[in-house]
């Protein structure tokens, strides 16, 4: 998918003010990438495919009436800041938390979150480190193979709250793994931009 399909996709889908928000938020990436690495290099040229379009897939997953949201391992804000933004006009109700242990990557979202005017809550630590965050949804993108994320953000989790984890094509073997020592609901959903990719959506998630 081209930069002007990804982009298209995701215009039809939002208003003309959180487009503007992320063409600043797009902005701000390529501004910062000079000095930290916030996405892949090779990937710069491809913001709204293969980062925007990506993250903005994850939002219509969440379960309906969700208030509270954990993005975890934020790095430059994926997939949480781009949901966060389009959230804004379409699901006010819900407060992001960003969890991001690079304090310089955090120093980005924070700015981002001043000039898209967009209010989210960035916190500098590790998910492991956090007391109990009571969350109705809980993403990641690429962090840590799922029975490490189900480890990292069991107890994260409010009663019958959603996890949507961004898997690679090895989401099988990582299925299975996990349910050696967890019960779950889980949903394999396609992914938009990667056609070996999907999202799991894990509902009603207990140890074995």
């Amino acid at each position: 998918m081209t930069e002007e399909e990804a982009r298209a996709t995701i215009t039809q889908n939002v208003s003309r003010e959180t487009l503007a928000r992320l063409d600043a938020y797009a902005g701000a990436l390529i501004k910062w990438q000079k000095a930290i690495n916030l996405i892949a290099p090779a990937t710069v040229p491809q913001i709204w495919a293969r980062h925007f379009l990506d993250s903005a897939q994850v939002l219509p997953l969440a379960p309906a009436g969700a208030r509270t949201w954990l993005d975890i391992g934020t790095g430059g804000g994926f997939p949480g800041m781009v949901c966060a933004i389009i959230a804004a006009e379409q699901l006010p109700e819900i407060k992001w938390t960003m969890i991001e242990s690079d304090e310089r990557k955090c120093a980005f979202l924070r700015e981002v979150s001043r000039t898209t005017g967009v209010t989210v809550t960035v916190l500098t630590a590790r998910v492991e480190d956090l007391p109990d965050q009571n969350a109705n949804v809980i993403s990641a993108r690429a962090l840590a193979p799922l029975p490490r994320l189900l480890d990292l953000t069991h107890r994260h989790l409010a009663p019958q709250a959603t996890c949507l984890f961004q898997k690679g094509g090895n989401y099988a073997t990582e299925v299975a793994e996990a349910k050696q020592h967890w019960h779950m609901s889980v949903e394999a959903m396609p992914s938009r931009t990667a056609p070996e990719s999907v999202i799991l959506r894990i509902r009603e998630l207990s140890h074995v």
